[in-house]
């Protein structure tokens, strides 16, 4: 990689592609490249770029992404997708670095990396700490019901809140009603669930941030856990960890709602367990903006992690 490594933004006129820019100027320590208006859809010039440059970042429909990858032919150049092309791949390193120790290492020296999803940020930086550490079963009957903001839509969705007929829009609308949503397979994958999880999505009148929860009975888990070793496990492993915070369950218990908002326009996460002991039952949540941590902040996080590499 030469002194100041190129990036090439391949798609970055979308949402996540705007935000990686604008998350990326000014910065001396390497050097930007994007196409174009009127060459962005040329096959050949995207080609020469992509193959020009040190690490690409790719913020593009799935299809596109897989052509992106596919027209590679230089083998410096390291990618990171945003899409949920590549998020399954056994070859494909997954940019989520504070899920286990050594995966920041990993993405630092990985020559693809996928970006993680914007939901799944959420329910695998719940679960897997506390599936790798035993408290939750493999087999556990899994649900995770998530309210995003309407930019998980993309443009479309966009444009039907914000533009000419933004008041007729949707309050609230759940999705996904066909159970055959992308994301489960990526949170069965890397939270290290045997069964797929169910989830239900849905999108709220607001424009970005995300409320993730996950109810779990106490009853299902192994005899002893509860919510102190829960979040004492949470707690332990995002210690050392810049952007993921565990609430404490005294801070938890005296929260009256979670807004899907409060940590937008950063990359942080912010994780609570809350419990009702007389019942027997959790509930873990995760608060992230999903065009930060669930999207552009993580992208710049990876390619930090990938320009440490020299």
């Amino acid at each position: 990689m030469s002194s100041t490594p190129l990036v090439f933004i391949d798609g970055d006129q979308g949402t996540t592609g705007l935000l990686i820019h604008e998350r990326l100027q000014g910065r001396s320590d390497l050097t930007l490249f994007t196409l174009p208006a009127a060459e962005r859809k040329n096959p050949q010039r995207r080609a020469e770029a992509i193959n020009a440059c040190d690490i690409a970042i790719l913020c593009l429909p799935d299809a596109a992404a897989r052509e992106a990858v596919a027209a590679i032919t230089n083998p410096n150049v390291r990618v990171i997708d945003a899409s949920s092309a590549h998020r399954t791949q056994p070859d494909w390193t997954y940019g989520f670095p504070e899920m286990s120790p050594g995966q920041a290492e990993r993405i630092a020296n990985a020559h693809r990396v996928s970006n993680p999803g914007c939901y799944p940020t959420g329910a695998i930086g719940l679960l897997r700490p506390l599936m790798q550490a035993g408290l939750i079963p493999a087999d556990y009957p899994l649900s995770i019901h998530a309210v995003s903001g309407y930019s998980g839509g993309g443009r479309a969705s966009v444009e039907a809140h914000e533009g000419p007929a933004g008041d007729n829009a949707p309050a609230f609308q759940v999705y996904g009603l066909s159970l055959a949503h992308k994301h489960p397979p990526e949170i069965q994958r890397h939270a290290g669930l045997t069964h797929r999880p169910f989830f239900v999505p849905a999108y709220g009148a607001f424009r970005q941030g995300i409320v993730l929860t996950v109810p779990l009975e106490l009853r299902l888990l192994a005899p002893g856990v509860d919510a102190t070793a829960l979040q004492a496990c949470l707690a332990q492993h995002y210690a050392d960890a810049k952007h993921v915070q565990v609430l404490s369950l005294t801070e938890s218990s005296a929260l009256k709602h979670l807004d899907p908002q409060a940590l937008n326009g950063t990359n942080d996460m912010r994780l609570s367990v809350f419990s009702n002991e007389e019942n027997g039952q959790v509930l873990l949540s995760a608060v992230f903006d999903n065009l930060g941590k669930g999207a552009s902040g993580a992208a710049v996080q990876n390619l930090d992690l990938m320009l440490t590499r020299k």
